[in-house]
């Protein structure tokens, strides 16, 4: 049996990105030393989440290792502006899996950079066996096709549809070009978890491993995120389970008049 963590969306350097202890920071600021908190209660789940997996034979990391300048925030957000240093936190973030091997894909090139490729650092510092745009790798006879991007929806019932339409192009681009055909389609980016699948395949949006408290996504974002990761058990015959792993999130309450 191999074990394969598939995850994404650290944001290292946000104020609740995923953060190494060796990163985090205390604010004097009463409501950023509740943010503190919430990213410290991120790292410690995630760390506790994955030493309970145990033997980890692959990570695929599914892009935006790093949050990047912060521009449309002016930088406010950020606990580390350097993007180099960024790049070491999340090194130190996948480091925690100790994984055999390590799958890299491209994220978002607002955070990892427009010009420049970033998280090309990441893949070095951890080792990676491949970092890319669009990926497939074969575990057990079980195809996993990987990449950072796919478009999401307003409606949540128009969310499954963006997978659906994933699996439809994989086939195409597997008669057509003789790309592999996947049975498992991973995608990152719009931080949430959702799924769908029949008997021939099953495709995820991943949960990202980023907080809730983001400018963005508080003032123009209607959707839930998810903070987590999903790993997936691949039998030697090719049978498999898969396991979402979720942080439930912290209770909010209305304010009173």
């Amino acid at each position: 049996m191999k074990r394969v963590v598939a995850m994404g969306d650290m944001h290292c350097g946000h104020l609740v990105g995923l953060t190494h202890p060796d990163w985090d920071v205390r604010h004097d600021n009463p409501k950023l030393a509740e943010i503190d908190r919430a990213r410290r209660a991120y790292w410690d789940w995630y760390a506790k989440e994955i030493k309970a997996l145990g033997r980890i034979d692959a990570v695929i990391f599914n892009g935006d290792a790093i949050e990047g300048k912060g521009e449309k925030s002016g930088g406010t957000e950020l606990i580390e502006p350097d993007r180099q240093e960024q790049c070491k936190m999340a090194v130190a973030a996948l480091e925690v899996c100790k994984a055999k091997a390590y799958y890299l894909s491209y994220g978002t090139p607002y955070h990892t950079g427009a010009n420049e490729d970033f998280e090309d650092q990441v893949s070095d510092g951890i080792g990676a066996a491949k970092i890319g745009g669009h990926d497939w790798l074969d575990c057990n006879g079980q195809i996993f096709d990987y990449k950072h991007f796919i478009g999401s929806s307003g409606v949540p019932t128009g969310r499954q549809g963006s997978l659906t339409r994933e699996k439809l192009w994989n086939q195409l681009w597997a008669e057509d070009a003789s790309f592999p055909k996947a049975t498992i389609i991973l995608r990152s980016h719009v931080h949430y978890f959702g799924f769908v699948g029949d008997g021939r395949y099953v495709g995820f949006t991943l949960p990202a491993l980023q907080g809730m408290g983001s400018k963005y996504g508080a003032r123009k974002c209607s959707g839930i995120v998810n903070f987590g990761f999903v790993h997936f058990d691949i039998e030697t015959n090719g049978d498999y389970a898969w396991h979402v792993h979720l942080l439930q999130p912290r209770p909010h309450r209305a304010l009173k008049l």
